[in-house]
C-alpha cells in the first residue's frame, strides 16, 4: 500500500498541472486557421446583413461607397461619417466662379460621392452661403445625406456682429442657417484668429456653442484655425516641388493628386476640404483616392524625409 504525505501530494499535482506554465507558441498553422476563421466570421455576418437589407428592399452594392468609390471616415471622435474628401466654398462660390459652375462643381462632388461640403459666414460676405443653400434646394438633395459645415467669428461691420461672444455665436449661426436655407448644420466651428480684439473668455464660447448644439442648430462644433506660421512653413516647402515632382511622376498621378493622398494618409485627418474653379480641376483632385493605395511605407518615408514635417503618430480611430 502506497501512502504520501500531504507535502508530497501537493508536489505530484503540481507536477502534473504546473500553474504557471505558459501555452505552447502558436504554430504557424494555427496562425491561419485564425484567419480562415475570422474571415468565415466576417462573411457570415455580411451574409446576414445583406439578407437583413434585402428583406426591406436595400442592397450594400446601392450605397453611395460601392457605386462611387469614395472613402467614409469618422469626424474625429464623434460617429458622423463624412468623405474623405470634401468641397469647400472659400474664394470660388459667391466670387470666383459663377453660380452656374459652382452648381456644377457641387453636382459633379455629390456624384462622387462627396457628402461634406464647408462653407463660412465670411466667404464672399455671406454670398457663398447663399449659392451653397440655393444649390441643395434646386437639387432636391435629401438634407440627411449632407453634412454641411460653417465657420463663426467674421459676421458684419458692426462690433457686435464679429467675434466669439455669445451674442454673435447665435445669431451668427441663426443667419447662416437662414442664407443657407438648411434646417442646420452638422458641425459649427467658431474661427479663433490671432488679431487685436480681445476674445471672450472660453467658458461664454463653450456655453454657447452648447446652446446652439441643444436648440438643435448645429449637431457638432469644434474650432478653426490657420495660422500664419503654418502659412510661412508651406511656402517653405516649394523648394522641395521638384523632388515631390519625381515622386508623382513615378507613381503616374499629378503633384496634386499626390499632396492629397499624403494628406489623406495621415491617420489624424478625417476629410481633406477641396477648393476648385472648374470641373476638370475637381474630378483631377478627387482621383486622388485611387492614389491613396500606392503610398507605400517607402514612399511614405521619402516624402517625409524630403518635407521633414511628420506629424505625430497616432492610433487611428476613424474606421
Amino acid at each position: 500500500m502506497l501512502s504520501m504525505t500531504y507535502s508530497e501530494s501537493l508536489r505530484s499535482v503540481a507536477s502534473r498541472h504546473p500553474p504557471d506554465s505558459a501555452p505552447p507558441p502558436p504554430r504557424p498553422a494555427d496562425g491561419l486557421e485564425l484567419r480562415r476563421l475570422r474571415d468565415v466570421r466576417a462573411a457570415a455576418r455580411a451574409k446576414t446583413l445583406e439578407e437583413f437589407l434585402r428583406m426591406h428592399g436595400l442592397s450594400l452594392a446601392d450605397s453611395t461607397a460601392r457605386t462611387t468609390g469614395m472613402k467614409y471616415r469618422n469626424l474625429g471622435k464623434s460617429g458622423l461619417r463624412v468623405s474623405c474628401l470634401g468641397l469647400g466654398t472659400w474664394v470660388t462660390f459667391g466670387g470666383q466662379i459663377t453660380d452656374e459652375m459652382a452648381e456644377q462643381l457641387m453636382t459633379l462632388a455629390y456624384d462622387n460621392g462627396i457628402n461634406l461640403f464647408d462653407t463660412a459666414e465670411v466667404y464672399a460676405a455671406g454670398k457663398a452661403e447663399v449659392v451653397l443653400g440655393n444649390i441643395i434646394k434646386k437639387k432636391g438633395w435629401r438634407r440627411s445625406s449632407l453634412v454641411i459645415t460653417t465657420k463663426i467669428f467674421w459676421g458684419g461691420k458692426a462690433e457686435t456682429e464679429r467675434g466669439l461672444s455669445r451674442k454673435h455665436i447665435i445669431e451668427g449661426r441663426d443667419a447662416s442657417v437662414g442664407t443657407a436655407q438648411a434646417p442646420a448644420c452638422q458641425r459649427g466651428a467658431p474661427l479663433t484668429p490671432t488679431c487685436r480684439s480681445p476674445l471672450p473668455s472660453p467658458a461664454e464660447t463653450v456655453r454657447a456653442m452648447t446652446h446652439v448644439i441643444n436648440q438643435g442648430m448645429a449637431m457638432y462644433w469644434g474650432t478653426s484655425r490657420w495660422s500664419s506660421m503654418e502659412i510661412m512653413g508651406a511656402r517653405r516647402q516649394q523648394a522641395k516641388l521638384k523632388e515631390l515632382q519625381a515622386i508623382a511622376e513615378r507613381l503616374g498621378c499629378t503633384l496634386p493628386q499626390l499632396a492629397i493622398a499624403w494628406c489623406l494618409r495621415n491617420e489624424g485627418v478625417s476629410s481633406v476640404l477641396l477648393g476648385a474653379s472648374n470641373a476638370d480641376q475637381l474630378m483631377e483632385n478627387i482621383g486622388a483616392i485611387q492614389v491613396l493605395p500606392k503610398l507605400s511605407s517607402s514612399i511614405v518615408h521619402e516624402i517625409d524625409s524630403i518635407l521633414g514635417n511628420k506629424p505625430y503618430s497616432k492610433k487611428d480611430y476613424r474606421s
